[in-house]
């Protein structure tokens, strides 16, 4: 039988072109024209791919297929034919061009067996390894700053109306305050129901991860773990004790299929948690909030977010955030720093960041259309975003400035414009002998956490790993010494989250450098500070605790 890598070695320049991608091959052309022969184009199109999710795409396996001859193909056909369904007289290659399967699905996994391809690895768990030592070092320690955030939030939450908001910055550890918030809670409340909420399926496994760490040390009683997101359904409605873990989508479409089974909810609920919390007054998410809230007097409300805004210059949707938490916030309070994130600095908790702009002057220029659409959005126009990652003059000096990176970091992290850029570049660095990885909303969930998996691996070599839309929230890689952000934007909380990704320091798992290195475009606003984000909205919070 034919197999997959009998094929790949018979397509031409044009069918590998087909497979990388056009632009890709336009920008491999500009950099090297050698870089464009078969056998190169065949090495990239065998990094940058897994043979089982290349094959989910109709036109990759369609190119793939007709590289069989016709004895091949009708005997390939006959194979896979499902009984009873005709084949004599059929054209094989028109029959497989018409060939649709869902993914995971039966026919996928025959199809993958007759071309020698293996089904997609599963992420290795990793080993579980009990500590036997007798010394008295706690195992779910909190650092100075965090042991005061702990104290002021529960203070806050305890006095009505039982509303606050944590202000830290990206790692500096609030969900570990959150946890042990949680865990004081639940040990003087029982039964007493917790509910989590996060906006992403990556937040939403974070926090369960963390809580097993937390309770595993601070718990008193044996207590369940609702989830609730993606394919988890766990039925909330009938939760009374332990913690909740719900997705905010997941949830209002809950709430509005079965507004009694969210009231349940309320009724047992006793503290609700809101991760990312600068979405709480979202419209989407307001019926949620307010029947978990509203439901008893005591009900406390707490909210994690490194900027306590949801915009850089709207002041209304601020003010709107800030009354949704009574004007009350618990922030870092370092004795002679006049900002935390100094003090952090300082003591290893975050990197020493240098951050530096990437000027680029050319290709693509704003019309003053396009000018007037970024002045009334709340961020960058996709229309925008979409010619930026089509500019090969652009792309060029974004792979210069990463391939220089790469020459002193182990680690590099690109915000990418949209999917396709995030796509191209990797594409181009495989073909340019770096070892890179892309991850977007549109990977597979195990080829995501395989290409995650690896990226987060100890070594020494360089990896790159390139991302549009996935990786500003829920990812923890602490050995990232370098982003490149591409990706323009009018969001300060956008930034300051990607800018996160990098900044995690030594004593917390990081390094002690970082470098944010961020393109700067003709007549596009910009950030270049993670230190400005973090007092921006001060004026509009009265009372810090």
């Amino acid at each position: 039988m034919t197999s997959y890598e009998t094929l790949l070695a018979r397509a031409d320049e044009e069918t590998l072109g087909r497979l990388v991608g056009k632009p890709a091959v336009g920008l491999l052309r500009l950099l090297d024209p050698k870089l464009t022969r078969a056998s190169v184009l065949r090495r990239v199109v065998t990094d940058l791919h897994e043979p089982s999710v290349l094959l989910r795409d109709p036109a990759a396996r369609c190119s793939l297929l007709m590289l069989m001859r016709p004895n091949e193909a009708a005997a390939f056909v006959q194979d896979l034919s499902l009984p009873g369904t005709p084949t004599n007289h059929v054209d094989p290659y028109r029959q497989m061009a018409s060939w649709k399967f869902r993914a995971g699905s039966k026919f996928e996994h025959r199809l993958g067996e007759r071309l020698g391809i293996p089904a997609v690895s599963k992420v290795p768990q990793k080993a579980h390894y009990e500590q036997h030592t007798l010394h008295l070092s706690p195992q779910y320690a909190l650092f100075p700053h965090q042991r005061d955030a702990v104290a002021r939030a529960g203070f806050a939450l305890a006095q009505p109306p039982h509303r606050v908001l944590i202000h830290m910055p990206t790692g500096s550890g609030k969900t570990r305050v959150a946890m042990n918030v949680i865990a004081d809670h639940l040990r003087h409340h029982e039964p007493s129901l917790v509910v989590w909420l996060a906006y992403s399926e990556e937040l939403c496994d974070q926090a369960v991860q963390e809580f097993q760490r937390a309770w595993d040390v601070l718990g008193n009683r044996d207590l369940p773990v609702h989830r609730f997101w993606g394919a988890y359904n766990a039925d909330i409605g009938a939760a009374r004790d332990g913690l909740v873990v719900a997705g905010l989508a997941k949830t209002y479409s809950f709430g509005t299929r079965s507004i009694r089974a969210l009231a349940s909810l309320g009724d047992h609920t006793s503290m609700a948690v809101l991760d990312e919390a600068h979405v709480a007054t979202a419209e989407t998410y307001s019926l949620v909030l307010s029947v978990l809230s509203d439901k008893g007097p005591n009900t406390r409300m707490l909210g994690l977010t490194a900027t306590p805004g949801r915009t850089w210059n709207d002041i209304d949707a601020d003010e709107e955030l800030a009354t949704f938490f009574n004007r009350k916030k618990v922030t870092l309070r370092i004795e002679g720093y006049n900002n935390p994130i100094d003090y952090l600095m300082d003591e290893g908790y975050l990197s020493r960041t240098s951050f530096r702009s990437l000027f680029y002057d050319g290709g693509y220029t704003p019309s003053d259309w396009d000018l007037a659409r970024v002045e009334e959005s709340l961020d960058m126009p996709a229309h925008i975003l979409k010619l930026l990652a089509l500019d090969e003059q652009r792309n060029f000096v974004i792979i210069r400035e990463l391939e220089e990176l790469a020459t002193i970091h182990s680690r590099i992290i690109l915000f990418a414009a949209t999917v396709g850029h995030a796509r191209l570049i990797a594409t181009i660095l495989k073909a340019r002998g770096l070892d890179a990885g892309v991850v977007t909303g549109e990977t597979p969930r195990l080829e995501r956490n395989r290409i995650i998996t690896r990226f987060r691996s100890e070594g020494d070599q360089p990896q790159i790993l390139c991302n549009f839309g996935v990786l500003t929230t829920g990812f923890d890689a602490p050995m990232v010494s370098a982003a490149v952000i591409a990706r323009p934007t009018k969001s300060l909380v956008l930034y300051s989250q990607m800018v996160g990704r990098a900044i995690r320091g030594p004593r917390m798992g990081g390094t002690s450098h970082c470098v944010i290195v961020t393109v700067i475009d003709r007549d596009l606003p910009g950030f270049g500070s993670v230190a400005e984000s973090f007092t921006n909205w001060e004026d509009i919070w009265e009372e810090t605790i």
